[in-house]
């Protein structure tokens, strides 16, 4: 578990993922949010609809031999996300954690950039809120292909928290600094229609 953060968490721009990738800058936007702009960590303190922080990151209740899965309801439909507890465990358990709470349900999605990625699970809605705690970086493996599902931090190491997104085509510039920890596995029709401002209905986890 690590400590709470502050400021811009931004997915690099594109023209920003690296020094030795370049990527349009049309895209360089802070797109990564900071997990956390509240200084009140306790759990019923500021931040997530409710009012809802928490004190420390969750303790690890998943199992990743079984396999998890969320339907996420949006204002524009459904979308089917498969997680991979395998590669990314901790972050797996994060999200599985923060949904079952009902923490993203009624945040919204505060960037949209076409053609590289979806963001949300910011109670702010400004890209620098968060739940109050921070998790550590994972190396999953898992490349950002088209609909692939991360987690959004700032440039310091190990400062995602709640807020994550979802390509909108494949970003290779993105593998070496964030998360992967699933992909979409139906509705990408729905993702490709997210507006900036759509709200998240619910998250609804499945373990099998």
């Amino acid at each position: 578990m690590t400590g709470t953060a502050r400021g811009d968490h931004t997915l690099p721009s594109a023209a920003m993922i690296s020094t030795s990738r370049v990527v349009p800058a049309a895209f360089a936007l802070a797109l990564l949010a900071c997990s956390s702009s509240s200084d009140d960590t306790s759990p019923g303190g500021s931040g997530a609809p409710g009012g809802r922080t928490y004190a420390s990151a969750p303790a690890m209740t998943i199992d990743a031999a079984k396999t998890y899965t969320a339907t996420m309801v949006t204002a524009k439909g459904t979308i089917e996300l498969s997680l991979d507890a395998k590669a990314a465990p901790k972050t797996v358990n994060n999200f599985v954690f923060l949904a079952r709470d009902h923490y993203y349900d009624g945040l919204t999605f505060h960037r949209v950039e076409p053609g590289f990625v979806i963001q949300g699970g910011d109670p702010e809605g400004t890209g620098k809120g968060g739940p109050g705690y921070t998790i550590p970086d994972e190396a999953s493996g898992l490349p950002h292909v088209d609909g692939a599902l991360a987690m959004a931090k700032s440039s310091a190491p190990n400062s995602a928290g709640s807020q994550f997104y979802i390509t909108l085509a494949p970003q290779p510039g993105l593998d070496e600094g964030y998360t992967v920890f699933g992909a979409v596995t139906a509705g990408k029709d729905v993702v490709a229609k997210i507006a900036r401002g759509d709200t998240i209905t619910s998250v609804t986890i499945v373990e099998r």
